[in-house]
């Protein structure tokens, strides 16, 4: 049997991010989620009886209620992404609740497997940003050690804001 990429470390919950990075706890819930209902899906696939999938809808209400907290913060009048990633997220929410809605119903362990790899993928995909963006950061940390007028230069084109030159 092939060894389980979700299994819980051993510390348990101690790897919960600190506040301060929403994206990456955006991603660690994701991936959490995940992880929970892939334990759920092999503890049922091991069970012979198959008489109580109850592990599996706990793992899909809170995913459920994951994918809640992202719909109900895109639907909010400040979200800070363009409108196409908006109505993307949003079409991915309703994705999930239809699908999860329909496995409340009918559990089938093959399906719960899709919810899992949507939420491997979308993490992957906020992990990547979060890794360019402090890669980026760092540049321009570099850059204004070694040539302070030039990073402010950048870091302000970059935020396509007009550099004040104090000396003119």
């Amino acid at each position: 049997m092939a060894q389980n990429p979700y299994a819980r470390p051993a510390a348990g919950y101690s790897a919960v991010p600190r506040g301060g990075t929403p994206t990456y706890t955006e991603a660690w819930a994701l991936i959490e989620a995940s992880r929970r209902m892939a334990e759920a899906v092999a503890a049922y696939d091991q069970d012979q009886s198959k008489d109580n999938p109850r592990a599996i809808r706990d793992a899909l209400r809170l995913n459920w209620r994951l994918w809640t907290v992202f719909q109900a913060e895109m639907t909010a009048a400040t979200v800070p992404v363009s409108e196409d990633v908006r109505i993307n997220i949003l079409t991915l929410c309703k994705y999930v609740d239809t699908r999860t809605a329909a496995l409340l119903v009918e559990t089938t362990p093959e399906k719960v497997l899709q919810l899992v790899e949507i939420n491997r993928q979308i993490a992957t995909g906020l992990l990547e940003g979060l890794n360019k963006s402090v890669a980026a950061q760092k540049s321009a940390t570099d850059a204004a050690k070694s040539d302070p007028k030039k990073a402010s230069e950048k870091t302000a084109a970059a935020k396509n804001i007009t550099p004040i030159d104090k000396t003119a």
